[in-house]
């Protein structure tokens, strides 16, 4: 992949909490305008993979290139400039219960003075749209929603800048099969349309499979497999085999043993 194609590269990225390596030298490249799903069990590192990429948590060594530039070596200002091009969707959606869903969903823009306050809510209207929800539901409150609108407003907070990149972390989580799908035809109707690049963790298959150009398995604190959504589920890795199809024995609970 050659450096022009990359929007983000991870380089040698690691990371430990005490005794606990939870990332170990991982390396990922995300191509331009693709999206690549992480798929690993819990407690792996894929939110934490997120959260050093958006400087919530600062990681022990490696770099991180967006646009080719290390947002950790970056002077400050030119590391938010390059970290603002991400939208966020939050695993439980992370509303805040005591602002109205117009007030949620243009939250980022109003923060760093990108529209008036006046402004806000005609935006946030025009998002709420693209992710299926009626002017009505601006003026409510996040406790007046159901789960699947819940996430609905969160994902239209995470669009509501026209962001360059998007992460999704766990898009599906406490959403029935039916609901999940719906999000997931929402994520890939709404990267096309921004043209967006994106990363999305989950360790739902069916999900990983409708949202991803690329798959990467994340174990051990490195990318161990890495292919299309039509390969994953005979990879001809044995750990990914026993993830993608629920084995209880295989090499992970040997491997988690040791």
């Amino acid at each position: 992949m050659t450096q022009s194609s990359t929007k983000i590269s991870i380089q040698g990225l690691s990371k430990s909490f005490g005794s606990k390596k939870v990332l170990d030298g991982l390396n990922l490249d995300i191509a331009t305008g693709t999206s690549t799903v992480v798929i690993g069990g819990s407690g792996t590192g894929k939110s934490v993979l997120l959260k050093c990429i958006l400087g919530l948590i600062e990681p022990d060594s490696g770099r991180i290139l967006i646009d080719g530039e290390d947002v950790l070596t970056a002077a400050p200002e030119r590391a938010r400039a390059l970290r603002d091009q991400i939208g966020m969707l939050f695993q439980n959606g992370a509303l805040f219960d005591s602002e109205s869903v117009w007030e949620n969903v243009t939250f980022g823009l109003l923060a760093r003075n990108r529209i008036t306050r006046a402004d806000a809510r005609a935006r946030a209207i025009t998002v709420l749209a693209q992710v299926g929800l009626t002017e009505q539901v601006a003026d409510l409150s996040p406790a007046e929603l159901s789960g699947g609108m819940q996430k609905r407003v969160a994902l239209a907070r995470a669009i509501a800048a026209d962001p360059a990149i998007l992460f999704f972390d766990e898009p599906t989580t406490g959403l029935d099969p039916i609901m999940g799908a719906v999000i997931d035809g929402l994520i890939v109707d709404c990267v096309k349309r921004l043209g967006s690049t994106s990363i999305a963790i989950t360790h739902d298959m069916a999900s990983a499979a409708r949202i991803g150009d690329n798959i990467a398995m994340l174990f051990n604190g490195k990318i161990i497999w890495q292919g299309p959504p039509t390969a994953v589920m005979s990879s001809g890795n044995e750990f990914v085999d026993q993830f993608t199809h629920g084995r209880r024995e295989g090499p992970i609970q040997m491997a988690l043993r040791r």
